[in-house]
This record gives structure tokens, C-alpha cells and sequence, in this order.
């Protein structure tokens, strides 16, 4: 075993323990999209499902979503060559959003809903009781920008995550596994990848300015992934405008005059 598989194994143990990823008995949905990321986490996942103090087990799933020239003959073959349960699902979910999305607009949102859909539906028809997908750590760095930046929340991407109907739990091992070291871990094992010909072919999408940013800042000042993603754990809410953070402030405010219109401040009210 490498030194680089050691590492992301480290990583992803880490995850599971720090964020109660995997607990006895479950059924994991592992989704395999064919890319550098899905890949290296099925591979983790085995190696890890060999030696854990605890028994679960997995689901390779790909989508094939009618993108022109999918192999999706190519993959399920290397999927079954793992040993892993394979599902192969198909929904043309590729001409829903070249419909739904104009030309030039990012394809990306669209398409992560109806994916989404599709493999809730499926983990719930299986029995799964998790869907692992395979974000990492540098995922969770630009998710948490471009929230700040474009939409004015601090959010990114939790490690564990009930989907909205409460019918799903969505985990993400590789969340402190660095993108870098996925990469050659990917090179390494010669994981047969497969591009996306929608989202990796778009050139005006937020998240490559944001990559770009970072990788501008990381050029200059080396760790600056490492240290944004570190404060993701180290929150300090006291610092923040959030007021419902902070926990001193309870019960009626004296500037405030509930009977007043739409509450509003009393300086305001008497001004």
C-alpha cells in the first residue's frame, strides 16, 4: 500500500469518526460518476469495509444521464471487476437540462437536482441507509466562497446531511481529503476516467473563478486552502452579525417597541 493511499485512508477514517459517517449495518450508496473523486472514494470504502471494527456494506451506483458517447458499457465493466454490488441506472436527464437551461447559462444547479432525485429514489428502492458522494476537501473551500460571495451566506458543503424530507442521509468521506493528493492517488491506481461533457465543458462557471482565485492566493501564500478549511471548524460566532447566535442575548430588548409598527427601533419610532 502506498504512502499517498495510506494518507487518504487516514483522511477518511478521520471523517467517519469525527462526523459519525458509517455506523453498524448500514447500506451505503456509493455514487460513481467516473471521475477522479467517485472513484478513489469506492476504492477507499473497500479497503476500508476489509478492516473495520464494524460491518456495513456498499453499492457502487452510476448514473448514466444520456450524455452523447457515455461509456457506460466501459464502466460498469471496471465497476464489476471491483467486486463491488453494482447499479446502473439511465435517465436522460442531458436533454431535460439542454431544455431547461438557455445557452450560455451554467447547467450545473439543474443538473445536481434531477442526479440527486434519481439516486434518492434509488438508495430508498435498495434499502440504503446513507449515499456517499465523493466531495473533498477543496470542494467544501470553494462551496463556502462562492456562498459568501454570490449569495451571501457562510455555508458550504456539511460532511453528513439529512436530505429535506428527512428520507435520506447524504455523506461526503473524503471532506478532509485534499484534491491534490485524490488526483495522484487516481494516477496512481490508472482509474479509468471519464469527463463530464456538460459541467467540465462550460468555461463561465463561478466555481472555476473561485478555483482560480484560490489557486492565484495558494500560489503566494501556500496553505491557504488548508487554513480556510480549518476555519470551517473553528467558528467563532461572537464575531459574526448572526444575532441569533448569540446566546447573551435573550428574553425582551429594551430597544425595541413590540408594539410599535413592524417592531421597529424605538430611536427610529421617536425621530
Amino acid at each position: 500500500m502506498s504512502m499517498l493511499q495510506k494518507r487518504l485512508l487516514r483522511d477518511v477514517g478521520r471523517a467517519i469518526a469525527d462526523f459519525r459517517l458509517i455506523e453498524p449495518g448500514d447500506r451505503i450508496l456509493v455514487g460513481v460518476s467516473g471521475g477522479k473523486d467517485s472513484f478513489t472514494l469506492l476504492h477507499l470504502l473497500q479497503q476500508l469495509q476489509r478492516s473495520a471494527p464494524i460491518e456495513f456494506t456498499l453499492v457502487a451506483c452510476n448514473l448514466d444521464q444520456g450524455h452523447p458517447g457515455f461509456p457506460a458499457g466501459q464502466l460498469e465493466q471496471f465497476l464489476r471487476g471491483t467486486g463491488a454490488e453494482v447499479l446502473m441506472l439511465r435517465e436522460d436527464t442531458y436533454a431535460v437540462v439542454k431544455r431547461l437551461v438557455p445557452e450560455g447559462k451554467t447547467a450545473c444547479s439543474v443538473c445536481s437536482r434531477l442526479r440527486r432525485g434519481i439516486l434518492y429514489s434509488a438508495a430508498r428502492q435498495l434499502g440504503c441507509t446513507k449515499i456517499a458522494l465523493g466531495h473533498h476537501r477543496d470542494d467544501l473551500v470553494e462551496s463556502l466562497l462562492l456562498s459568501m460571495l454570490f449569495t451571501g451566506k457562510l455555508r458550504s458543503m456539511p460532511p453528513r446531511l439529512r436530505s429535506d424530507d428527512g428520507r435520506n442521509v447524504v455523506i461526503r468521506p473524503l471532506c478532509y481529503a485534499a484534491e491534490s493528493d485524490i488526483a495522484a492517488f487516481a494516477a496512481e491506481m490508472k482509474f479509468p476516467l471519464i469527463p463530464c461533457d456538460l459541467c467540465g465543458s462550460q468555461e463561465n462557471l463561478q466555481r472555476k473563478r473561485v478555483k482560480m482565485l484560490l489557486s492565484d492566493l495558494e500560489r503566494d501564500h501556500p496553505g491557504v486552502r488548508a487554513s480556510i478549511f480549518g476555519a470551517m471548524g473553528n467558528v467563532m460566532p461572537e464575531h459574526l452579525l448572526d444575532s441569533t447566535l448569540r446566546r447573551e442575548w435573550r428574553g425582551p430588548d429594551p430597544w425595541i417597541d413590540e408594539d410599535g409598527p413592524e417592531s421597529l427601533p424605538v430611536l427610529a419610532l421617536r425621530s
